[in-house]
């Protein structure tokens, strides 16, 4: 099980860097490594194991983060409630293929498991994206995402480029953002 003394923090090189391409098909060590990011993220959402264990709620997990150089994360974006997650979904070589010219941002701005200090500001990302990506068994998939769901995977495929999210943060003014911005609550 992945705990949060596993995830990688800011100032990492692994964190800088591109990461690389998964070949299929994968070995049973990252397809390992795919359940237990999932699995992370499963449980830094129960209240009760995230506090049993010390865990930090997450939403998206990127392999970089737990020291691993290969363009895979796991993302669980929860529904309303008890209701079904919105996404989830391991991305293994996930492109953005199209992206929206409407800009949108999270209106707390971004965390990250990597990063131990809030930075605030606004992180424009595009409001609507679709991605091109593979499952862990190698299936070919393409999804069309908007909002919320659309800003954390937009997140997660930074960390396979070696990007982190203040670095999108208009460093003169955090909360400089397009006029026409949707701003996500």
């Amino acid at each position: 099980m992945i705990k949060m003394k596993d995830i990688t923090r800011d100032g990492d090189p692994v964190l800088r860097k591109r990461a690389e391409k998964a070949v299929f098909p994968l070995t049973a060590e990252q397809k390992k490594l795919a359940e237990d990011m999932m699995a992370y993220l499963v449980n830094s959402q129960d209240q009760a194991i995230a506090e049993k264990y010390h865990l930090r709620a997450g939403v998206g997990l990127a392999a970089p983060q737990v020291g691993v150089s290969l363009q895979m994360a796991a993302v669980l974006v929860p529904g309303e409630k008890d209701d079904a997650p919105l996404l989830k979904e391991t991305l293994v070589n996930p492109v953005i293929i199209s992206e929206s010219v409407q800009v949108a941002a999270l209106e707390e701005g971004e965390g990250c498991l990597s990063v131990d200090k809030e930075i605030p500001g606004y992180v424009p990302r595009h409001d609507r994206i679709t991605i091109k990506y593979q499952t862990v068994d190698g299936e070919n998939k393409k999804i069309k995402l908007k909002d919320y769901p659309a800003i954390v995977c937009q997140h997660e495929i930074d960390h396979l480029k070696g990007t982190l999210f203040y670095d999108h943060i208009d460093k003169a003014n955090p909360l400089n953002i397009a006029d026409d911005a949707v701003i996500i609550g």
